[in-house]
């Protein structure tokens, strides 16, 4: 091959190489973090006018109208904002007769809109992995998602219960009061990454 040729061809590769390197190394690790819910009076007040009672799945605590849950894994690429947040605990929800356990929460942005998955057990018994809420990203969202530091924050996320889960709901609890679009509430959450394992 004409050495002329030969540097030209390894250019290119090197080029290749190096744009999806770039492009990888926007993918970061979430070691931890926190997402706190701060849920709408409109929930809680339909809760209480069906006599259902939350709860919390530790270590998720709820304080002051706002539930706290650990982030504990997961992987988010700061150009497009698709990826995974993986929590601990979760949340309860009871009346004289049944018990439902919403549990093992994870933010999903990789599908066509972004909502939260959870585990879900009904009187002990475990029904899988369902979709739970529907998640709104805030308007003034802007990419690529800029961390500060090794720590990135992303405030005003709304919370929507999802259809699938209202109708489960609603026949758990022989009712018709959920409905899809229910406001949970409103999320700010914050993740830890490792911007050095990209």
């Amino acid at each position: 091959m004409h050495f002329g040729r030969f540097m030209k061809n390894l250019a290119v590769v090197i080029t290749v190489v190096l744009a999806a390197s770039a492009a990888i190394a926007q993918t970061h690790t979430i070691e931890s973090g926190k997402t706190t819910v701060t849920l709408s009076a409109g929930f809680v007040s339909a809760l209480q006018s069906l006599h259902v009672t939350p709860g919390t799945i530790g270590p998720t605590t709820i304080s002051g109208g706002a539930a706290s849950f650990p982030v504990v894994a997961g992987a988010l690429d700061v150009n497009n904002a698709k990826g995974e947040i993986i929590h601990s605990g979760g949340l309860t929800l009871a009346d004289s007769a049944k018990r439902v356990r919403l549990q093992s929460y994870t933010i999903d942005t990789t599908g066509a809109h972004p909502l939260i998955t959870g585990l879900v057990t009904v009187n002990g018994t475990l029904l899988g992995r369902m979709p739970l809420f529907d998640l709104q990203l805030p308007s003034g969202l802007t990419l690529p998602l800029k961390p500060s530091g090794d720590v990135l924050t992303l405030k005003g996320v709304g919370v929507t219960l999802d259809g699938a889960e209202a109708k489960a709901l609603n026949m758990v609890f022989s009712v018709s009061a959920f409905q899809a679009g229910l406001k949970i509430g409103t999320a700010n959450v914050t993740t830890v990454i490792n911007s050095g394992n990209n």
